[in-house]
């Protein structure tokens, strides 16, 4: 099964999409800040982070590049409710897969998130 990692600091978004993702088979964890995110990345492995851009605290590249030395290669979609197209180029350019724009299309993440749980289910058979 599946794990992934909403964090966000707005409990209604962690909450409408774990229960998305339970719906799907999933297993959601969530983290309303980025010191629970680095743990719960550090114990449970999840195989996917959606991670909001502005939090309290940690921002968001903070919390990317600290889940980045945890895992290199953890796979990463980021949300914002801010346009700003130079954050935006510097997470791709860190390896984050992609972002949503809030508010975002409920289909069109879920959508996203399977795609992107497809394909890693492909890239971690080829490497057996």
């Amino acid at each position: 099964m599946n794990k992934i990692l909403i964090v966000d600091d707005q409990y209604g978004i962690r909450i409408l999409l774990s229960e998305l993702f339970k719906k799907e088979g999933f297993k959601a964890l969530q983290a309303p800040n980025g010191i629970t995110a680095i743990e719960l990345v550090k114990q449970e492995s999840p195989d996917l982070v959606l991670l909001d851009l502005k939090m309290p605290g940690m921002d968001g590249l903070e919390v990317f590049k600290a889940l980045k030395k945890i895992n290199e290669n953890i796979r990463v979609i980021f949300m914002t409710a801010y346009g700003e197209l130079q954050l935006v180029e510097e997470f791709m350019n860190l390896g984050a897969i992609t972002h949503f724009a809030k508010p975002f299309d409920i289909e069109e993440v879920c959508r996203t998130v399977k795609r992107v749980l497809h394909e890693n289910a492909k890239e971690m058979t080829s490497l057996k």
